[in-house]
């Protein structure tokens, strides 16, 4: 009895100290995912068990929900967190057999679900960028253009602006000074590409062309500047996440080409 009492009363007060440690860093945290643009459910999914694997921790307790790591790795069988550490290589390596074995189940439920990887892209996402992949799945590809310096057979041409576009003025941006750190995130999640084809419609850069910043780009190309027309397309899957995330599907049932 008197060791019982003695282990109540540790566990009691380790679990008191770390609560007061906790509580100030657990909503600063919550603050600033906040900030940032997350779902609050996938922040008050992700804190929630953060924090009964440090209590748990903090009580001794362990099992079957610790990492195989010991020291923060995610549990395994969970998707990685940044909060949560890296998985182990033993957790990585079962986490893949886990995944064989559905494979091999022809009766397994969820072929409808969407793609694992949509749930982390959409809290990674501002709204600003889902007006981006808004515009590009209605209006498909959009036109942009580079500045640069003229040079004889093209021969030491310098880059003088890259990727000018109305993306932000067309999508109706909140945040216009931002559209190249968008548009950079975009296509890091796989949803867009830069390519080097131009769009369809010739017609669509003299808009572009037209604008303040080019004019600018071109004065300091110098003498006859060289406009190479470029665009930015939706991937084959970003169209996807547009139609499964986002958007309902178009009257003719497809997405722009």
């Amino acid at each position: 009895m008197p060791g019982l009492i003695r282990l109540t009363l540790t566990a009691t007060w380790r679990a008191l100290a770390w609560t007061a440690g906790t509580a100030l860093q657990t909503s600063t945290q919550a603050l600033t995912r906040t900030m940032n643009g997350e779902p609050p459910v996938v922040i008050v999914r992700d804190i929630a068990g953060e924090l009964r694997g440090a209590l748990a921790g903090v009580l001794g307790m362990t099992g079957a929900g610790d990492g195989a790591g010991g020291g923060g790795g995610a549990p395994a069988g969970r998707p990685y967190h940044p909060a949560r550490g890296a998985p182990t290589l033993a957790e990585l390596r079962e986490m893949g057999a886990a995944l064989l074995a559905r494979s091999a189940d022809v009766n397994a439920a969820g072929e409808d679900a969407g793609h694992p990887a949509y749930a982390r892209i959409l809290s990674e996402l501002t709204p600003d960028e889902a007006r981006i992949l808004r515009l590009m799945y209605r209006s498909g590809p959009q036109p942009t253009l580079n500045v640069r310096t003229y040079r004889p057979l093209g021969i030491g041409s310098e880059l003088v602006a890259e990727g000018l576009n109305m993306i932000g003025e067309n999508a109706g941006l909140r945040r216009m000074d931002r559209i190249q750190s968008y548009l950079t995130n975009l296509n890091r999640q796989g949803l867009i590409d830069f390519s080097r084809e131009s769009v369809d419609d010739p017609g669509r850069y003299q808009l572009i062309e037209a604008q303040p910043d080019v004019a600018a780009a071109r004065a300091s190309a110098g003498h006859a500047p060289r406009i190479v027309y470029r665009s930015i397309r939706l991937t084959t899957f970003g169209r996807d996440f547009c139609h499964d995330c986002l958007l309902a599907a178009e009257p003719n049932g497809q997405a722009p080409s």
